[in-house]
């Protein structure tokens, strides 16, 4: 096999990886020689998506990852009849999808020596994985497993310890603003939109693209000044904040609806009359925006408290000293509390009441 390579021996099509060095001196010298199973582990938007499309297109490629033929172009396009994305359908991975996989496992590459096989949210595999344990530990011949989960539960150990690891780690704000000017946008944004994404690229991104990030943060931060002790201002104050959440769901939305346009014209240009894959790609596209709300929400609290951490360090005497490390430790709890799926209004309608009894008591 003719393997092309960028630097230090690098296959073209990984070297669009960014930021995860680490990752990539692991999955560059196993291109021209894979194991049977890959787990990319790490938080979320630290590129492991990406990562996989290009290390599947790198395997199937006949040049070894050239970057530049149709096989790389159709990976990466999602289009490649020999690399499959698994994604789960409910808030877990059900045991009949994984025996689906290890139906799946079993059919022959069509167009490559090999077919890759990539299991999005791993970590959510619960009781279905021992019915994946078998297929993923000993897959047949020419069958490459990327597994992708955010971390290592219990329930994902045992599949874990049979797969090659690569470690994804979140993004430094540094180096997401370096990514962000490298791709163009301009440095008065950049970095305020690194600073702002907790480590993970997609999100620096989209702020990076949302002209009402610095709105949204300037609400935020003004909540302690607009509290009057009233239960009205607290109720306007939580739809303010429920509602800036939706505005940058509606920013994904249109990017979302960007790449179904995108995928309606290569279907059409490939003689396809529906999109291929089009009702796994809704529930992505929901699962993205379920998962932005909660990042945003995330945000905003962390934003909120900053806010009374600088009144921490202004204040003078113990009960002010007293009410804006309460206020701090509030925050936190609402933010815990954010991963059962609350109902927002009434978790920040709490928080709220919450504060100003902190505050003022």
């Amino acid at each position: 096999m003719n393997v092309a390579t960028t630097h230090r021996g690098v296959p073209p099509v990984l070297g669009g990886m960014v930021g995860q060095p680490q990752a990539l001196a692991v999955l560059a010298p196993s291109v021209s020689a894979p194991v049977h199973a890959y787990l990319f582990s790490g938080p979320p938007g630290s590129g492991k998506r990406d990562a996989a499309r290009r290390f599947a297109a790198a395997l199937v490629c006949p040049d070894g990852g050239c970057g530049s033929c149709v096989s790389c172009g159709e990976v990466l396009a999602g289009r490649h009849p020999d690399v499959t994305v698994v994604e789960r359908r409910g808030a877990a991975i059900s045991v009949d999808e994984a025996r689906a996989v290890a139906t799946l496992a079993q059919r022959s590459a069509r167009q490559s020596p090999r077919q890759v096989i990539v299991l999005a949210d791993f970590h959510l595999v619960d009781e279905a994985a021992p019915a994946l344990l078998k297929t993923i530990e000993e897959p047949p011949p020419g069958t490459v497993f990327v597994v992708l989960a955010d971390g290592t539960p219990p329930t994902l150990a045992t599949i874990a310890s049979r797969c090659v690891p690569v470690e994804f780690r979140p993004f430094t704000e540094g180096v997401l603003e370096e990514l962000l000017v490298a791709e163009g946008i301009p440095s008065e944004f950049a970095g305020p939109a690194a600073a702002g994404a907790a480590g993970r690229l997609d999100r620096a991104r989209l702020l990076a693209g949302d002209p009402g990030f610095a709105v949204r943060q300037g609400r935020w931060r003004a909540v302690p000044d607009r509290m009057d002790g009233t239960g009205a201002t607290v109720a306007v104050l939580a739809s303010e904040l429920v509602d800036a959440a939706d505005e940058l769901v509606e920013v994904l939305r249109q990017r979302q609806a960007a790449e179904t346009d995108a995928a309606a014209e290569a279907a059409t240009a490939a003689g396809e009359r529906a999109i291929p894959g089009r009702q796994a790609m809704e529930e992505r596209h929901r699962r993205e925006q379920r998962r932005l709300r909660t990042d945003e929400l995330r945000a905003g609290l962390a934003t909120l408290a900053g806010a009374y951490r600088t009144r921490l360090v202004g204040s003078s005497g113990r009960r002010a000293l007293a009410g804006a490390l309460s206020c701090c430790a509030v925050i936190d709890e609402a933010a815990e509390a954010l991963v059962r799926n609350p109902n927002e209004t009434l978790l920040l309608q709490g928080l709220l009441l919450a504060l100003d009894e902190a505050e003022r008591g």
